[in-house]
């Protein structure tokens, strides 16, 4: 990260209206699940998280916001939102702001960790997993209702979202964060392509043939699905329908998610799956 970048709580009326902004230009006017500056300011009284990262001059460039609760009697983190200012994404806030987070609430004895995302978005992927060590605890189709949406991040391709589990105690978490997990690039270009959706012209396609049993399959997603989704609504929704048929199926026959990884090469990204 940034060396002249400060990660610490929001403390201000101004910080929690600023973080509220910053919401609005992340997700756009019309979404309706925008944190209010009062919840984000009450949340922090409860065990919540509501911190941001702060350029020099002091003006607000990334935050992250989420609340404590107890699942089957143990303390739990659900990690609500992350955004980062366009022109600071890709320096490494959005992990530092995890770091942080995940700092603050291993001290109310918190050792999970949950939030979303959606399974097409690389970038997140890319952080979740090899940035973060985290585990896909579930696949779950239209998360959100339609008329939720509310911001063109999500127009067009539905609520589809990967539930995450955060381990953050784990020594899985432990390594991913030292850099010291192994993976095996090597051998993935063995791996077989379970959605084969691409056609000659590089466009996806329908996927109407039953999927391969083998024991490590691939699954693929564009490098930039906003990308897709601007170029052809039609082809972004595409790869939301081949790739949600692909991981119900094998998320529901006991498949884990081991791994992501971006083809040197060629550029194109797979998530690894392996049948426990």
């Amino acid at each position: 990260m940034e060396s002249n970048i400060t990660i610490r709580r929001l403390e201000t009326n101004d910080e929690y209206l600023a973080c509220h902004e910053l919401q609005k230009l992340t997700w756009g006017e019309g979404f309706v699940d925008l944190a209010s500056p009062a919840i984000l300011k009450v949340g922090q009284r409860l065990g919540g998280v509501t911190a941001g990262a702060f350029d020099r001059s002091g003006s607000l460039v990334g935050f992250v916001f989420g609340l404590t609760g107890y699942r089957d009697g143990e303390p739990v983190h659900w990690s609500d939102m992350l955004a980062v200012r366009p022109e600071w994404r890709g320096s490494g806030i959005g992990k530092s702001l995890k770091l942080f987070q995940r700092d603050e609430v291993m001290k109310l004895g918190v050792r999970s960790v949950y939030w979303t995302y959606d399974p097409l978005e690389a970038r997140n992927a890319n952080l979740n997993l090899n940035g973060l060590g985290v585990l896909i605890d579930e696949y779950v189709e239209s998360m959100y209702a339609a008329d939720e949406e509310g911001t063109s991040l999500r127009s067009g391709l539905g609520t589809d979202r990967f539930i995450v589990r955060w381990p953050i105690a784990d020594e899985r978490v432990l390594k991913t964060l030292e850099g010291k997990r192994k993976t095996r690039p090597d051998e993935y270009s063995r791996i077989s392509i379970v959605n084969t959706a691409i056609d000659t012209r590089g466009k996806p396609v329908a996927v109407h043939s039953d999927l391969p049993d083998d024991a490590t399959v691939r699954i693929e997603i564009p490098a930039s699905i906003q990308d897709v989704k601007n170029r052809s609504a039609q082809e972004g929704y595409g790869w939301r329908l081949n790739t949600r048929r692909a991981f119900i199926h094998y998320l529901g026959r006991g498949y884990r998610i081991e791994e992501f990884y971006i083809d040197a090469d060629t550029g194109r990204c797979f998530y690894v799956l392996e049948r426990e």
